[in-house]
């Protein structure tokens, strides 16, 4: 063998002997791999729901008045009767049921509108007059006394605006108004008189009202809520019943108080109950120098 091939030759075995050294001594950077992160989307506000109501409610009348009518008498009420305008003694009306459906949007987390329908059940009146005998009842020596029964049913449209003030637990509470109308019908007026009996037909008719409310309202699903809560309502006066020897006669009006419970279903889950969508970023891996 030549001097050259065994110098190369031992070039070779020495280059092969170092180099797993130097393999040895090289270190790979660290790889750094970051946790997923977990980012929420913010819920989009903004959707149609339905909702239903019971209530048990109790309504005071503001005063009611008929018409009497002028006849003669004897001695003692100045020898001719005087008609005019005489108002009921005392009135009171039952207090009773009422249910109701209506149609809402949720504007944003804050705002929503609805339009409602409730009917209410009959509620008993019961109210009394009397009269000295100058308005064409009775005598000045026998006054006239009856006792006045009637019942009266209602359909109220309201269009309600509510500010939701936050969610706490998956609690809203709320404060409302409303405005629109009502349709008051009164039934047949019994009049039960010491001197006699009548019967006066009842008026029906709308009146102006509005509505003052405030509750709260409880997730119960993502879509539906249970919500509960107090309205006042006030409806404006009218016709209550026609002539019948007397009369008509006009109430002047109904405040009223309500217990109120019922459901709402959001579409879409746009409401407060609507949960967060949520989204995993899983970054790149990072090699360190």
């Amino acid at each position: 063998m030549s001097d050259l091939s065994i110098k190369a030759a031992l070039a070779v075995i020495a280059t092969s002997a170092v180099a797993p050294v130097f393999a040895a001594d090289y270190v790979q950077p660290p790889v750094v791999i970051e946790e997923p992160v977990v980012v929420e989307q913010p819920v989009e506000f903004g959707g149609w729901y339905i909702r239903g109501d019971v209530d048990y409610h109790k309504s005071k009348m503001r005063g009611s008045e008929y018409i009497t009518y002028g006849a003669p008498c004897g001695p003692g009420c100045g020898g001719a009767g005087v008609g005019g305008t005489k108002s009921f003694d005392k009135t009171e009306l039952k207090s009773t049921f009422s249910i109701g459906a209506g149609v809402g949007y949720q504007l944003n987390r804050y705002f929503r509108t609805d339009l409602t329908l409730d009917y209410w059940s009959k509620s008993k009146f019961k109210g009394s007059t009397s009269d000295d005998g100058n308005y064409g009842c009775g005598s000045p020596t026998i006054p006239c006394q009856s006792v006045d029964r009637a019942k009266m049913s209602a359909l109220v449209l309201l269009a309600n605006a509510y500010v939701d003030l936050g969610t706490w637990n998956g609690l809203t509470p709320y404060v409302g108004a409303g405005i629109g109308g009502a349709h008051i019908k009164w039934g047949d007026l019994e009049n039960d008189a010491n001197v006699g009996y009548a019967v006066h037909k009842g008026s029906k008719n709308w009146r102006f009202a509005y509505a003052l409310m405030a509750g709260a309202s409880y997730c119960l699903t993502e879509n539906t809520m249970i919500d509960a809560g107090y309205r006042f309502s006030r409806i404006n006066g009218g016709r209550m019943f026609e002539y019948n020897g007397a009369g008509p006669g006009f109430d002047k009006g109904f405040n009223t108080h309500e217990v109120r419970a019922g459901l709402r279903y959001n579409f879409g889950g746009a409401s407060q109950c609507a949960q967060p969508e949520t989204a995993v970023y899983v970054p790149e891996p990072i090699y360190t120098k």
